[in-house]
């Protein structure tokens, strides 16, 4: 996956890298979708629309997907532990800017800032950590650092939305800018100097999707699945408290849920996708669309709900590790380049995802969102299913 040319530093501090890779990844991860538990004091507080307050996750997704490329192509020359403490430093900054910001075309302003740093941590995390340890933990480092997404599924946004209840969502914002300052100082202390590897030219990142046959059925699948899954789970607060009445407290329960279901997904997956990992994508798609229908019919009531989130969750990890591991095996060699149009492709998703469903939201009614995510992430399952197995 990753060119290794330079001798890895000690098992311990290795080791030590990738968990602050980790905590690299949960500090972007839970500052991207951390608005999907606040949407509605953010809308009440600023005196906006809940699917207008949704253009925080937006424009955040619009920034990290169609940045990535260039600047992943701009910095190739740029020592990897530099341009990781730079993007986190803009994280920490921008997080304090959210929290004091006046007005909310500033927070979306930040927002968009923020997002260039999310696009190039996605692009070259894995792959640093991959190169941190001997080569034959590299997948383990890669699965350890994925795990920093079930980790801010099950612990970050939960605790956004219990410190926003405590406090107000401003103050949950400024408590994750703190945060992101500990993050940096993890990292300046604890990865080695990791000069970049595989670089390559802007022209040459969006010829791969033209040559790769592969690696562009991949793309279009990650597209499908991540309009289809986001767009949903960006409206779910608001989908639980119009549907079944839930208290702050059930969501936090229900997030929760969600996070320990990815976690588990990803644990089974990691067993399923080095023997078969399309049909792992294709069990995970098929279970996803089944949740969400299965969260239209019985997610009036609490229970159901809870039932629905906890399969979603399952099926989300499988699906989430099945589509990395598709793109790795579609470029081996040119692994950063293309986790950047990966992340293109599924951050730009989340983005447009929520812009729909926002749509939607507003125009249709919360219900409407569901059959938006359900109608999308079956068209990722057919996809896939009706292609040429190459993977």
């Amino acid at each position: 996956m990753v060119t290794r040319t330079e001798k890895a530093p000690s098992t311990l501090r290795g080791w030590a890298g990738v968990a602050a890779i980790t905590a690299s990844l949960f500090v972007f991860l839970t500052t991207e979708l951390m608005p999907v538990g606040l949407l509605t004091p953010v809308s009440s507080s600023l005196g906006i629309s809940v699917g207008v307050a949704g253009l925080m996750v937006t424009l955040y997704g619009v920034s990290a997907g169609l940045g990535v490329p260039f600047i992943v192509a701009w910095t190739r020359r740029i020592n990897r532990r530099v341009l990781l403490s730079t993007m986190l430093g803009i994280l920490a900054v921008g997080n304090l800017i959210t929290a004091l910001a006046p007005s909310y075309p500033l927070v979306l302003a930040t927002r968009l800032v923020m997002g260039f740093a999310n696009g190039a941590f996605w692009a070259i995390g894995v792959g640093m950590a991959m190169r941190l340890v001997p080569e034959r933990h590299a997948n383990r480092a890669a699965a350890v650092v994925m795990s920093g997404i079930s980790i801010a599924t099950v612990l970050g946004m939960p605790l956004g939305t219990v410190l926003e209840s405590l406090t107000s969502w401003q103050t949950t914002f400024l408590i994750w800018s703190g945060l992101s300052v500990l993050v940096f100082l993890a990292v300046v202390a604890l990865v080695p100097s990791l000069p970049s590897q595989n670089a390559v030219s802007v022209r040459e990142v969006f010829g791969l999707p033209r040559e790769n046959v592969r690696l562009r059925s991949v793309l279009v699948t990650v597209v499908l699945f991540v309009l289809g899954h986001f767009g949903v789970y960006t409206f779910i607060r608001p989908f639980l408290e119009g549907n079944s009445s839930a208290s702050s407290g059930f969501i936090t329960v229900c997030l929760i849920v969600f996070g320990i279901g990815g976690a588990a997904g990803n644990f089974v997956a990691g067993y399923f996708v080095t023997k078969n990992v399309r049909t792992s994508f294709l069990v995970g798609a098929t279970s996803l669309v089944a949740s969400l229908l299965l969260l239209l019919a019985i997610g009036h009531g609490q229970a159901g709900a809870m039932i629905a989130l906890a399969l979603w969750g399952v099926s989300y990890g499988v699906v989430q590790l099945s589509q990395l591991t598709m793109t790795q095996n579609a470029a081996p060699e040119t692994f950063e380049a293309a986790m950047s149009l990966n992340t293109l492709a599924y951050n730009t998703s989340i983005a447009l995802g929520a812009l729909f469903a926002g749509l939607f939201a507003d125009n249709a009614g919360i219900t409407s969102v569901v059959w938006f995510g359900v109608v999308l992430t079956a068209a990722s399952l057919l996809f896939t299913a009706g292609t040429r197995r190459t993977a």
